[in-house]
């Protein structure tokens, strides 16, 4: 069955909704494979394996988000493409652009393993964690191909309007990551090791079945030998497109690994405090990242079929359901965040540090759904090298804030979440700031490409 479809006409909120749920239902079953490891490894590892997982967590993120930044490049061009209705440069950019991802996904995967353990000393994590993050990491980013292959043909899939296909394979890839953990850890004693390779290989199995599929079933990306053709020109487009994102999610990462770095410096509990926080945060974040990805496309589709003001309408409902959310969010956390926190941790010193944290944090969502739709609209216009600005802005605020924050006696290791509360507050106005500009109106990458 064809899932795709055209964004161009239609009630905009709807088409929004209707586009963001199935990619809501892929983000939250992608953010089981985390949720399960962090289940899995607590409950049956320990708190200390607990955190060796944590201790990875942002740096590992960083290898992967570099791939991630160039599927969402490409993803931009194919959209706008798509909504011009120029199929043959659509094709194009499709072939060229998984060739990119792919060589840079095999890099990233070697560098990651090389590299692993010399950055988790840098990072300052303990020594009795060491040897157990070391084998972690180098798993985990040993499977960075497959992660951009995922992320890929995801983005693919997002540019035409069809979110449905990738949460068809993505639900399998849940659950066979589910049976693989348990087999691993519970029944293998395999350790940290375990939890690792059952996420790697599940994520591999979804983005393979998820490419053979689209490409059979989807006539508008179905390739041809004639579309098979390398292109310089369409591969620096994809590259130029692709790399601010990229380099934005990697200064964001660059931020994170140096507040996880603070982090380690407080100790285990705290630590492990902060793993589940980061877990649950991600879990939350979910609605936001596919409320952006939908925003994304609508824009993409609209910029390149000329439709403007459209476009901004889309920005405009988008902001309104992710602060609706945002405060829905606080409100449960409010009243049952010790009993959310305790799903995953047993020891009651981490679950009193967790709960206030993300009621904490929880209190600043709103300015992270405005970070999420502004940037979903001003990547899906083009306007891809404004990431740069954001990514920058948000590496000056962690950095900064965070060593600020925590050197305050009254304050100590609470001013590590603090931190990410001013940085998404300040994000967020820097990028209502851009959008006001009206600067993303001269970045439409199809016409400047004519």
């Amino acid at each position: 069955m064809n899932n795709s479809k055209n964004m161009t006409s239609g009630s905009e909120t709807g088409l929004i909704v209707s586009f963001a749920l199935p990619l809501l239902g892929g983000n939250l079953l992608q953010q089981t494979y985390n949720i399960v490891d962090t289940m899995i490894v607590g409950r049956y590892l320990g708190d200390d394996a607990l955190a060796a997982v944590g201790a990875t967590g942002s740096i590992t993120y960083l290898f992967y988000t570099l791939c991630i930044g160039l599927s969402i490049g490409a993803g931009v061009i194919i959209s706008q493409l798509f909504g011009a209705g120029d199929i043959k440069r659509m094709k194009s950019a499709i072939f060229n652009s998984a060739l990119v991802t792919l060589i840079f996904g095999v890099l990233i995967s070697i560098v990651g393993v090389i590299a692993a353990r010399a950055v988790l000393v840098m990072l300052n994590v303990p020594d009795k964690l060491i040897n157990d993050s070391t084998a972690y990491m180098r798993i985990a980013c040993g499977g960075t191909a497959a992660v951009a292959a995922y992320n890929w043909i995801n983005a693919v899939m997002r540019a035409i309007g069809d979110s449905k296909t990738p949460l068809i394979f993505l639900g399998a890839a849940s659950l066979l990551n589910a049976g693989l953990d348990m087999l691993f850890v519970m029944v293998f004693k395999t350790g940290v090791e375990g939890a690792a390779w059952a996420t790697v290989l599940a994520q591999g199995f979804s983005a393979l079945a998820c490419i053979i599929y689209s490409f059979y079933r989807n006539k508008e990306i179905g390739l041809s030998r004639k579309d098979i053709i390398p292109d310089k020109n369409m591969m620096l487009r994809c590259i130029s497109t692709g790399v601010p994102i990229a380099a934005q999610n990697g200064l964001i990462s660059v931020s994170m690994v140096a507040l996880q770095r603070v982090t380690n410096g407080f100790g285990e509990t705290v630590m492990a405090a902060y793993t589940v926080s980061m877990r649950i945060e991600q879990f939350v974040q979910q609605p936001f990242s596919s409320l952006n990805a939908a925003v994304s496309t609508f824009t993409g589709q609209n910029i390149g079929a000329g439709k403007e003001k459209r476009a901004v309408t889309g920005l405009h409902s988008g902001i309104k359901i992710a602060v609706i959310f945002a405060f829905a969010v606080l409100a449960v956390f409010s009243l049952f965040g010790r009993n959310i926190v305790g799903c995953f941790v047993t020891n009651g010193e981490v679950i009193d540090i967790a709960a206030k944290a993300i009621v904490l944090t929880s209190a600043f969502y709103w300015a992270l759904g405005i970070i999420h739709i502004s940037r979903g609209f001003l990547n899906g216009a083009g306007d891809t090298g404004y990431a740069l600005v954001n990514g920058t802005a948000e590496v000056i605020c962690r950095i900064g804030l965070s060593l600020l924050l925590t050197s305050v006696p009254m304050i100590g290791y609470w001013g590590i979440w603090l931190t990410t509360c001013f940085t998404w507050f300040a994000a967020s106005m820097i990028s209502v700031i851009r959008y006001k500009s009206g600067r993303w109106r001269s970045k439409t990458v199809v016409h400047n490409d004519q």
